[in-house]
């Protein structure tokens, strides 16, 4: 029962919540810059580049047929340079957008920072003057 139980507490646990909430959106944020490359990016750069398809730049290896003994069709093989284009483009606009993300939380947190220390070069109030006397005379008066 000891295993149960702190399986519970680990798994309940609210920063464990934020790393599956955490995945969930970068699952479906990477679905949206998928699509965002290969329907909206990369037709574009196709055309520009003359009228290409990135889906279709393959390196065939193997064509397919059919295997003589077997009457099987055999699939082709290709190395697929075009799909590895798109997935690379994928890559720099998560990585990117996650760099600027995270760029916003840290001067959001910065401003937080200032915020909440106090200024070290302002000079003290009349009453935190009066506040650091009354100390120094009590401690002067415990020395004697």
């Amino acid at each position: 029962m000891s295993v149960l139980k702190e399986f519970k507490d680990f798994a309940l646990k609210s920063s464990l919540i934020d790393i599956a909430i955490g995945i969930i959106i970068g699952a479906a944020f990477g679905k949206i810059v998928t699509s965002l490359v290969g329907d909206i990016i990369m037709p574009p750069i196709g055309l520009l580049i003359g009228g290409v398809n990135f889906n279709e730049i393959v390196i065939p290896l193997r064509e397919a047929h059919i295997d003589p003994t077997s009457g099987r069709a055999v699939a082709a093989v290709a190395i697929k340079i075009g799909s590895f284009l798109q997935t690379l483009f994928d890559f720099f606009i998560i990585a990117f957008s996650i760099f600027l993300i995270l760029k916003a939380m840290v001067k959001i947190s910065k401003r937080k920072d200032l915020a909440i220390t106090p200024n070290e070069n302002k000079p003290p109030t009349k009453e935190e003057a009066l506040l650091t006397e009354i100390r120094d005379l009590l401690k002067k008066g415990q020395e004697k």
